[in-house]
């Protein structure tokens, strides 16, 4: 079932956020923090240090009324640079690519095409991000299904 959330980018410290985030809201991790060094490796792209292969690449936090919070940290390495404005996505869960692609394809439309990411494969599933004509950043996900 399709849901929002909302995604907070850190530069380096979204661990220690989320864990005061989870102190106010009494409540539990979505799952598991994920770390950019338990990722793939993916085909031409360049090592993360031993420092980078620590940082959160997803945590997920319910807060209230049925709405979640997830973040990651931005890493200075590979030149992100944390400002406000890109600090706070949209993030939309979607059932299928096909609306992923029919929002991202209407979102994007006289956006930032420099800050705007094609949905594609991921190992995770489909994703996509773009900033749209009024400097909303939106991300698309479609979620690989559980293998049977």
């Amino acid at each position: 079932m399709a849901k929002v959330s909302i995604y907070l980018n850190f530069m380096g410290n979204a661990e220690e956020a989320f864990n005061y985030y989870k102190s106010i809201f009494k409540t539990e991790f979505s799952a598991q923090i994920a770390r950019l060094g338990d990722m793939p490796q993916q085909p031409g792209a360049p090592e993360f240090s031993e420092t980078d292969k620590k940082k959160v690449m997803h945590v997920a936090l319910p807060i209230v009324g049925g709405t979640e919070i997830m973040g990651t940290d931005m890493l200075e390495s590979m030149g992100h640079k944390l400002i406000i404005g890109n600090n706070t996505t949209i993030s939309l869960n979607l059932d299928s690519r096909a609306e992923a692609d029919r929002l991202y394809n209407a979102l994007s439309q006289g956006g930032d095409a420099k800050q705007c990411v094609v949905p594609h494969d991921e190992f995770w599933g489909y994703w996509g991000v773009c900033l749209d004509r009024f400097g909303i950043r939106w991300m698309f996900n479609v979620m690989n299904q559980p293998q049977k």
